[in-house]
């Protein structure tokens, strides 16, 4: 839809790094288990796509890839663009990631108590697999 077309995603960038921390923060910083570290040390480590709706930072997802998968281990959208398939979209960018560097399976960490992003990944086909790891069984390339 219309929507959908004012979302860009591009790999990040150096000078993301101060947006995207405090976008976090302004997100997650209430939790009892924040810790300003991680969330730099993801943004450093992770493969970041960031996202965008009309020259604006809109959220991001941090990737890391392991052996024979890939983790989000981050994805936040912020909350004014909350309508915006946002997080459709990164999750999309995501998959193709990982189907593109034959990863068996995509991972979603998310915290037990956060039912919506709990849905979200369960209406796209993720099952839970731990306490806080949803799966996504990717096709196989021939």
């Amino acid at each position: 839809g219309p929507l959908e077309r004012q979302v860009a995603i591009r790999p990040f960038r150096e000078d993301d790094e101060a947006r995207l921390f405090s976008l976090a923060r302004s997100v997650f910083g209430e939790r009892a288990d924040w810790r300003d570290r991680r969330t730099l040390d993801v943004l450093e480590r992770d493969v970041v796509f960031v996202a965008e709706v009309r020259g604006t930072t809109a959220g991001y997802a941090a990737l890391e890839r392991g052996d024979d998968s890939v983790c989000i281990e981050h994805m936040l959208v912020s909350p004014d663009h909350d309508d915006q398939h946002v997080e459709i979209q990164l999750l999309a960018y995501a998959e193709g990631y990982a189907f593109s560097v034959g990863a068996r399976a995509l991972h979603a960490v998310v915290e037990p108590d956060n039912g919506r992003a709990i849905a979200f990944y369960r209406q796209r086909g993720f099952v839970p697999v731990g306490r806080d790891l949803l799966e996504l069984v990717l096709p196989q390339r021939p």
